[in-house]
C-alpha cells in the first residue's frame, strides 16, 4: 500500500511538472511575438501591408497612401516624403519604416539610420515583375510566407487583358488646376501602365514630365487623353479640359475621348496592378 501511494504521488508530481513546463513554453512563445509599429512612405507599400493584414500596425503614412480608403483614419498622414522631418517620424515611435529607395533623401535616410529605427528601402520598378518582387520583399521583411496569392492575382488579372488594334496613342496630363499642367514622357509609371493596358504613349521625345504646350499637344495628337480623376476635377471636368489651349485640335479633343482614373490605382504598381490594367484596357477599348 505504501508503495502504491509513493507511485501515485510521483505521478502527480510528474504531471504537475509537465503542465508547468507547457505553461512556461506558452509564456515564452507569447513573449517572442513582436508587434511592429510601421510607417509606410509609399502608397504601393501601404497597399501591400494592408493586403498582408498589417493595417492595424500602420501608425503613419505618406501623402500617396490613399488605399485602403480608411487608412488615414487610423494612421497619421505625414505629408510628402520629400518634406518629412525626423521629429514627425519619431513622434509616432515606430519600430519599422518602409520607403522607396528612389524617394527618401539621403539626409533623412542617414538620420533615420542614426536614430536606431529599422529602415527598409523597397526597390520599386514599374512592371509586373517589379511589383511581384516588391510584394515579396515587404512580406519577407515581416516574416510572412503567405503572400503568393497577391502575385498570383496580378498574373490572373493580366491574363484577361484584351489586345487593342491599332494601339491608341494616349497622352497623360497631370493637372492641378489650369495653372499646373504637365505631360508624361517616357520612363514614367503612366507610360508603363498605358503599354501594359494595350496602348502607346503619345510622347516619345523626352522622359519624365514636362509642361504642356499647345505645340506638344498638336505634335503628339493623341487618340485618348488620360488624367487622374482628381486632376480632371481640378479643371472643372471634361468641359474645363476642352478649354485648355490646343486640346480641341487633337483627335482626342475633337472626339471628346477623355478618360480619368484614380491616381494611386493607375500609377501605384501595387497589389491592384492587374485591376488597374484591366480598367484602363476596357476604357481604351471603348
Amino acid at each position: 500500500m505504501k508503495n502504491m501511494l509513493t507511485i501515485a504521488l510521483a505521478t502527480v508530481l510528474f504531471i504537475s511538472c509537465q503542465d508547468k513546463t507547457k505553461k512556461d513554453d506558452t509564456t515564452e512563445i507569447k513573449e517572442d511575438v513582436k508587434i511592429e509599429k510601421i510607417i509606410s512612405l509609399n502608397g504601393a507599400v501601404t497597399e501591400i501591408l494592408a493586403a498582408l493584414g498589417e493595417s492595424t500596425n500602420i501608425v503613419g503614412v505618406d501623402v500617396t497612401s490613399t488605399y485602403p480608403e480608411d487608412i488615414k483614419q487610423t494612421a497619421k498622414d505625414l505629408g510628402h516624403v520629400r518634406s518629412l522631418s525626423l521629429e514627425s517620424i519619431i513622434a509616432l515611435q515606430p519600430t519599422l519604416i518602409f520607403a522607396s529607395d528612389k524617394d527618401l533623401n539621403e539626409d533623412l535616410k542617414a538620420k533615420i539610420t542614426a536614430s536606431g529605427i529599422q529602415l527598409e528601402l523597397v526597390k520599386q520598378e514599374y512592371s509586373e515583375k517589379g511589383t511581384e518582387l516588391m510584394i515579396e520583399q515587404v512580406a519577407k521583411k515581416l516574416g510572412k510566407t503567405d503572400y503568393k496569392h497577391l502575385t498570383e492575382k496580378i498574373k490572373s488579372d493580366l491574363a484577361q487583358l484584351k489586345p487593342i488594334e491599332p494601339k491608341p496613342k494616349v497622352l497623360f496630363i497631370y493637372a492641378r488646376g489650369a495653372g499646373t499642367l504637365m505631360v508624361a514622357g517616357t520612363e514614367t509609371p503612366v507610360e508603363k501602365i498605358i503599354a501594359l493596358a494595350g496602348g502607346q504613349n503619345a510622347i516619345t521625345e523626352f522622359s519624365d514630365y514636362k509642361p504642356l504646350t499647345p505645340e506638344s499637344l498638336i505634335k503628339g495628337n493623341p487618340d485618348v487623353i488620360l488624367l487622374f480623376t482628381s486632376g480632371l476635377e481640378s479643371l472643372g471636368g471634361i468641359d474645363g479640359l476642352l478649354k485648355v489651349d490646343g486640346i480641341n485640335a487633337t483627335k482626342a479633343g475633337k472626339n471628346k475621348k477623355i478618360i480619368a482614373m484614380d491616381g494611386e490605382l493607375l500609377s501605384g504598381f501595387g497589389p491592384r496592378l492587374g485591376t488597374a490594367a484591366i480598367q484602363l484596357n476596357e476604357l481604351l477599348s471603348k
